[in-house]
């Protein structure tokens, strides 16, 4: 930590704060329309599958696979020095649903890799990251 503050997600977002607060628990959750089921995922008041704008919370194993990654070699903040690895991350209860973590450094990855959820506390706001998981 280089000791600049990190920067925090907005917690208490109508449309994202149920993430925050399953985070907050040690869960993954992601929203889902309560007419169709559909994955709501960028989370959004209403359904675009069907319309509907009743929605909910649901818990989702925290695992999954790398579907692709970026090496970041400049440093675009100083609370977030380079080399750091962006990854997008397919879930594994969710085919074609993704979400993004980052790694430190430059870690050896693959398509594929599996990588598991972990909760970070940052100055009392906990936020989904990812690690890669023992194979």
């Amino acid at each position: 930590m280089t000791g600049t503050p990190r920067l925090l997600p907005v917690t208490d977002d109508v449309d994202t704060g149920g993430f925050f607060e399953a985070a907050a628990r040690g869960e993954l959750a992601l929203r889902r329309c309560n007419g169709c089921d559909a994955v709501l995922h960028v989370p959004r008041a209403y359904c675009r599958a069907c319309g509907s704008w009743e929605g909910r919370w649901e818990p989702v194993t925290p695992t999954g696979t790398v579907y692709s990654w970026s090496v970041v070699e400049h440093a675009v903040h100083p609370a977030f020095p380079a080399p750091y690895t962006v990854l997008l991350v397919e879930l594994d209860d969710l085919p074609g649903t993704r979400l993004v973590g980052h790694l430190p450094g430059r870690p050896e990855l693959r398509a594929g890799a599996p990588v598991i959820a972990w909760f970070e506390d940052v100055d009392g706001t906990v936020v989904p990251q990812w690690r890669l998981a023992r194979s």
